[in-house]
């Protein structure tokens, strides 16, 4: 087991959950809503996963990777950590329209945007910072408490914003 996987498999998810919300017909507001409210729920805690299991750690052991913000783990983890703020943002947002109408299928598309920019961006970074600094034993111990977490958390975690350079100086 490896974090960097789970990750990337939870992101692979999130992708097949949004398309899944783009196929259901306006009408069917019984599959929007139960599809949407597993998306959601899981968006919140795969964030909460990362800031709690992954992000600590890749601050102890990354150098920034590719086009890291500012070329260093710091920098980063800190886009990461805004990029899961703007992410909560977007979700909240889809909860002030009618599921299934126009506004509700246009602020479901912003949050796609803002989730599908954030997890190339990790993809690019932050997991590969990862798996060229941390060891496998690393990786699996993490591995294992993320998916603890997130099986604790099946029904997704509260979504609270946490300032990205507080987090940085907290974890760092």
């Amino acid at each position: 087991m490896d974090i960097t996987q789970l990750i990337l498999d939870d992101h692979a998810e999130q992708r097949r959950l949004f398309s899944l919300v783009e196929e259901i017909g306006a009408d069917d507001v019984e599959a929007l809503e139960a599809v949407w409210g597993r998306l959601s729920a899981f968006l919140d805690a795969h964030a909460e996963a990362e800031e709690q299991h992954f992000y600590p750690e890749l601050l102890k052991l990354g150098e920034g990777a590719n086009d890291a913000e500012d070329g260093t783990v710091q920098g980063e983890t800190e886009d990461a950590i805004e990029d899961h703020n703007k992410l909560r943002d977007a979700v909240k947002a889809v909860a002030r329209h009618k599921v299934g109408g126009k506004a509700w299928f246009k602020a479901v598309g912003e949050a796609n945007v803002v989730n599908s920019k954030h997890m190339g961006e990790e993809e690019r970074q932050g997991l590969t910072d990862f798996r060229l600094n941390a060891d496998l034993q690393t990786r699996h111990e993490l591995g294992v408490r993320f998916a603890a977490f997130q099986a604790r958390h099946i029904n997704g975690v509260k979504p609270v914003n946490k300032d990205p350079e507080t987090y940085v100086e907290k974890h760092g």
